[in-house]
């Protein structure tokens, strides 16, 4: 009998290029999201509570049925298995810190143009995670600080009077979204299950998303192509995208998880020069390669990354 064991290194470059491959399509599922919102609220499709609430429940149920779907592959896979645990299905502290990422984030983009949202948004998420993984004893090296100094710089740079800086009470509220988004961001990377997790915390934030309709009841609004907008944020770039996003939450340390979601900027400005016709200016290029030099630094940099694991674990959840 012949037995043939698999390479050491071709495995682990498969699996790097995974890591790369769901990281890319995440940060592309962020940016998707900051484009949606903008288009279903700048032209009054649809209020932001109504976005919000739609786009928490469209999102449940797709990964309610996914969910279902893994569970009943597995079971027909492997009979004597288990289903995960309850715990592995969301969590109350999840649902908050998606329900209030999600509102604070529409009402936020009635205001602020995509792509400088999106860089106050995810200057928010890095600085809170930063500062927990500091608190946790995770360390940049030298090359991943200068990394990450370039980054800052360039979103600085663009934030300088002259930029289309946003008002005052919107910025705050981005801000607000990007710190529960980084919390969001941490819970996942206990996540065994991130589909089911996903699921839990999606069916959990819908109650929250109702209630944060009641102030806005007087306002409520919405047409065909802002329920759309509001399902497909939901469903594919909200849903999936952070199922995936947990699944790769669990093979970076809390530092380059923060770093690399600055890649999502420069993605939605791109987005929204191409897309809704938002200026792409020379102030805009020189700090998209800035911010993508930087995360670029940090990757190669070494630092303490104590976390690993498969990341096909996001499409096939095997619940032993």
């Amino acid at each position: 009998m012949t037995v043939c064991n698999t390479p050491l290194v071709p495995l682990a470059l498969w699996r790097t290029m995974q890591l790369i491959l769901l990281t890319c399509l995440s940060m592309l599922a962020f940016a998707g999201n900051s484009i949606l919102c903008r288009l279903a609220l700048v032209q009054q499709h649809i209020d932001p509570a109504s976005f919000t609430a739609i786009r928490i429940a469209s999102g449940a149920l797709v990964l309610y049925a996914l969910a279902r779907l893994s569970l009943l592959r597995a079971a027909a896979a492997t009979p004597t298995q288990q289903p995960a645990p309850r715990q592995q299905s969301g969590s109350w502290a999840g649902a908050i810190a998606l329900a209030l990422y999600a509102t604070a984030f529409s009402l936020a983009y009635l205001k602020v143009e995509s792509g400088v949202g999106a860089l106050i948004l995810f200057g928010s998420v890095q600085l809170s995670m930063l500062l927990y993984g500091t608190l946790k004893g995770e360390r940049l090296g030298a090359l991943s600080s200068v990394g990450l100094s370039v980054s800052v710089i360039g979103l600085v740079f663009l934030l300088l009077p002259g930029s289309s800086t946003p008002p005052l009470g919107a910025a705050a509220l981005m801000a607000i979204a990007g710190a529960a988004w980084g919390w969001y961001s941490i819970l996942g990377r206990d996540a065994t299950y991130p589909l089911a997790t996903t699921a839990g915390n999606f069916a959990r934030a819908i109650p929250l998303s109702l209630l944060a309709i009641l102030p806005w009841l007087a306002v409520l609004h919405w047409d065909l192509a802002g329920v759309g907008y509001a399902i497909l944020s939901g469903a594919v770039t909200s849903g999936l995208g952070y199922a995936v996003w947990y699944g790769v939450m669990k093979r970076l340390s809390v530092m380059k998880a923060a770093t690399v979601q600055l890649s999502v900027p420069i993605i939605t400005a791109m987005l929204g020069a191409i897309l809704l016709g938002e200026a792409l200016t020379l102030q805009l290029v020189l700090s998209c390669i800035a911010v993508l030099g930087g995360i670029a630094l940090v990757l190669a940099g070494k630092g303490r990354n104590s976390r690993q694991a498969n990341p096909m674990n996001i499409v096939q959840e095997n619940h032993d």
